[in-house]
């Protein structure tokens, strides 16, 4: 038990002294050290590195060389097999002309996956020329074009129907062209920030949950190659395996070009604050902005493999779609979901 304090506690009369004011000087200083998105700034930068100058001759010509090598080698190999065991060297052979059937169809794949990302290209041209011209015809074949483009896809159906039936009544090449955005792309427009949501979501999380630097890096570009081609794909680009890297560094040159690679105060106190787990943890706070980074770079990808520029239809915010798709997984933003 313990003991009582002899002497009574006494209550001194009067006001309450007032605590000193604590001079600006004496706060300690702000922390600085916040999360930059280091993994989605490396793969952006490794992906917007071409073979420019003498790499790219070392990799063409290396290419080359080897392909002559193992097409030699692959032709010694099934001339001697032919010669000592003709039914195993007619099997061979068989093989070998399949695997070459396959590689070229592939290349063709390749080839046409190309033609279709300059088709995409001439109907952004046209669409500018058209606009800047005002010229009603122009803009008219260019709907038609876009419609013929996107015939056979269900998700645009209602839409291009509609417009079919209003496009001959309009008389401005403007009122065209952004009905034929509104008709078109509303849905595909939808389609497309699904897909930066669930690339955002698996980025923000991989990124913080993978402690290696160079694992959360091949993450990140992995996911961000993915995301870019299936964006193609729903606009019709049908990127294939040389397209979608072909895409990637469009995006990335795009964003280094342009800045936007980069995590400024602004987006970090917009994403970051509403998650806690974030203001506790430098890694989780490493992962939202990874997958804030992520968002970015599919909205790049809109504006590139889109055909049309946003003028109607609302361009997507990077704080709205990092919102939606980091719900649930670090905590709700209220701030960044609204």
């Amino acid at each position: 038990m313990t003991e009582r304090p002899d002497a009574p506690f006494v209550i001194p009369a009067g006001p309450l002294p007032e605590p000193e004011a604590a001079h600006p000087s004496e706060a300690p200083p702000l922390d600085d050290d916040l999360p930059e998105g280091a993994a989605m700034v490396r793969a952006t930068r490794l992906a917007a590195r071409g073979s420019r100058g003498w790499g790219g001759w070392f990799w063409t010509l290396a290419g080359s060389l080897l392909t002559l090598v193992v097409s030699i080698a692959a032709y010694d190999y099934l001339t001697a097999l032919l010669a000592r065991f003709p039914a195993l060297g007619m099997v061979a052979l068989g093989l070998t002309a399949l695997l070459g059937l396959v590689v070229l169809i592939q290349i063709l794949r390749e080839l046409l996956a190309f033609r279709r990302l300059a088709r995409i290209d001439r109907f952004r041209a046209e669409a500018a020329a058209a606009h800047a011209s005002a010229d009603r015809d122009a803009a008219l074949a260019l709907s038609e074009g876009l419609a013929r483009f996107y015939g056979g896809r269900g998700e645009v159906a209602w839409g291009a129907a509609r417009l079919a039936e209003t496009r001959a009544e309009m008389l401005d090449a403007d009122a065209i062209i952004l009905a034929t955005e509104r008709g078109l792309f509303a849905t595909l427009d939808a389609e497309a920030r699904r897909e930066i949501e669930a690339a955002s979501r698996t980025v923000a999380g991989a990124t913080a949950l993978i402690p290696l630097a160079l694992a959360d890096v091949l993450a990140a570009l992995s996911m961000n190659v993915r995301m870019i081609r299936r964006i193609a794909d729903i606009y019709g680009a049908h990127s294939g395996f040389f397209g979608s890297w072909r895409l990637l560094r469009s995006v990335a040159t795009h964003l280094i070009a342009t800045g936007l690679v980069s995590v400024g105060d602004d987006m970090i106190h917009s994403v970051l604050g509403g998650s806690a787990l974030a203001r506790v943890s430098r890694r989780f706070g490493e992962g939202v902005i990874n997958g804030a980074l992520t968002a970015r770079v599919g909205i790049a990808a809109m504006e590139v493999c889109r055909p049309l520029p946003f003028a109607a239809l609302p361009r997507p915010s990077v704080s709205n779609l990092i919102g939606r798709s980091l719900t649930g997984l670090f905590g709700r933003s209220d701030e960044a979901g609204r």
